[in-house]
């Protein structure tokens, strides 16, 4: 278990007494080494779900928002005509529909959670999941080899996930490149337009970047970018 850094002990004239070299370098090996551990477990989690897609989106959508149930309804195809793994953060939301999708049809479900203060809310619907104390390591993990990174509509916390990933492509420190899919026209255009008339126009990126990631509502159209989406090597 996680264990916080010590309070420095005060000296009997109520001083603090300071913390010694040793002791930091003490707690800092002790940190790395869970760091480590967490990377490894994760890793050997993901690497046993051969093909998989990660799926993205609000943690605050509703069961009954029509962005829910198609998301449950492409996790769904995904396994029967794809036979991918889904992998979600394993919360509520697009993340518990993912996953439910993809468990109400016999696949393989698998859930990154991450352990917090106060109760973590984690959905009923996973074959395999994996608790993570650090949220960054749990987003290298979510960020691992998938095939596919389906985004649904989703706040600051999807935005910043789309973005580390598209960084991620651009820079080549992911490849062969992944299909990267935005499901919503409606909820997507508007940053697709920010994202031309700012950063193309201002030559901030190159036009060839509008190619890294595809906005649609077409759920066949998503199942064929998935299925043409290079296999990315586990090594």
């Amino acid at each position: 278990m996680f264990q916080k850094p010590r309070r420095p002990r005060p000296y009997s004239n109520g001083k603090v007494e300071p913390i010694t070299f040793a002791k930091l370098n003490e707690e800092t090996e002790g940190r790395v080494n869970r760091i480590s551990e967490e990377f490894k477990n994760g890793f050997t989690l993901l690497e046993a779900s051969k093909l998989s897609v990660t799926f993205w989106g609000s943690a605050r959508t509703q069961s009954n928002d029509p962005d829910y149930k198609k998301a449950a309804r492409l996790a769904a195809r995904i396994h029967k005509e794809l036979g991918y793994a889904i992998i979600t953060g394993g919360g509520p939301g697009i993340m518990a529909a993912g996953n439910c999708g993809a468990y109400d049809a016999g696949g393989k479900s698998v859930g990154l959670t991450i352990k917090l203060p106060h109760e973590q809310t984690t959905n009923l619907c996973l074959t395999h999941h994996m608790d993570f104390q650090y949220f960054f390591t749990r987003k290298v993990c979510l960020a691992f080899a998938a095939e596919a990174y389906v985004y649904f509509p989703g706040g600051f916390g999807t935005l910043d996930e789309l973005f580390e990933i598209l960084t991620l492509v651009q820079t080549k420190k992911i490849a062969p490149a992944p299909a990267i899919i935005l499901v919503g026209k409606s909820y997507w255009g508007g940053l697709d337009t920010f994202i031309r008339k700012h950063l193309l126009k201002g030559q901030k990126i190159d036009v060839e970047d509008l190619n890294l990631y595809t906005i649609t509502d077409n759920e066949d159209e998503i199942i064929q970018l998935i299925k043409k989406a290079p296999i990315r090597k586990r090594e």
